[in-house]
């Protein structure tokens, strides 16, 4: 746990110290405000699922962004040698460098918890439930894309390549279940759930089904045991 940690305030560190974070942050927000208010000044009606369908969409190209550069700019300027070589284990470094990249994501997240407090106050009709499974959601699919992120992030040492790679893999997850006529109807049932955005739907509707759960849970478990083994593979190469 110690390496653990060690790793991530190495990360927080480096995002604040420059001003990738802080543009993330106001990006982030600049874009999920106005596409939520401007359903609001043209039409004077808003509501949280407007926010929750918009955020998905963002997230394919900023969360990639963000995690590209976690592991290949180590390998470009080669510290990941110099890491490789401590008495760290490569799943401590990859869960460091991820806690890191999804607590970023989070603090975003938190962000646009304004329009919900906004909403409040001006008497909206608002399903708290939903809003409160719908965050959780969120949540798990911005930890899902971090994972998928990490792990481009450790085929490359180069970071465009690596966001690239990134964004290709989690528009296939979040394409899945729109695609669903190319598949023979044996095969439907098993692409739709492995589709992030059929789960997220789910949750935004104020379902808290431990199918949901378990399978982003899986999802992220399943990217950071193969981010690991990459890292492990390039040690004894």
């Amino acid at each position: 746990m110690h390496n653990i940690m060690a790793i991530f305030r190495k990360e927080i560190n480096a995002f604040f110290s420059s001003p990738m974070a802080y543009i993330f942050l106001v990006v982030f927000a600049l874009i999920n405000g106005y596409f939520f208010n401007i359903q609001f000044f043209l039409i004077n009606e808003s509501d949280m699922r407007v926010l929750f369908s918009i955020i998905p969409m963002v997230y394919l190209f900023f969360i990639p962004a963000v995690s590209m550069g976690l592991i290949s700019r180590e390998k470009g300027i080669g510290t990941i040698e110099i890491i490789s070589t401590l008495p760290i284990k490569e799943r401590d470094i990859v869960i460091g460098k991820y806690l890191a990249g999804f607590t970023l994501i989070l603090l975003g997240l938190v962000a646009t918890l304004i329009h919900y407090i906004n909403l409040y106050y001006v008497g909206s009709d608002i399903d708290h439930g939903a809003v409160f499974t719908g965050y959780i959601g969120l949540a798990l699919l911005g930890g899902v894309y971090t994972s998928i992120g990490l792990f481009a992030s450790s085929l490359t040492e180069n970071q465009v390549i690596a966001f690239i790679i990134g964004i290709a893999i989690v528009l296939i997850f979040f394409m899945m279940d729109k695609l669903l006529f190319f598949f023979p109807a044996s095969m439907t049932g098993v692409i739709q759930y492995l589709s992030t955005d059929f789960h997220l739907s789910n949750m935004s509707r104020g379902v808290l089904d431990t199918r949901n759960l378990i399978y982003f849970g899986s999802i992220i478990g399943f990217f950071l045991t193969i981010t690991t083994r990459v890292l492990e593979s390039r040690k004894w190469s």
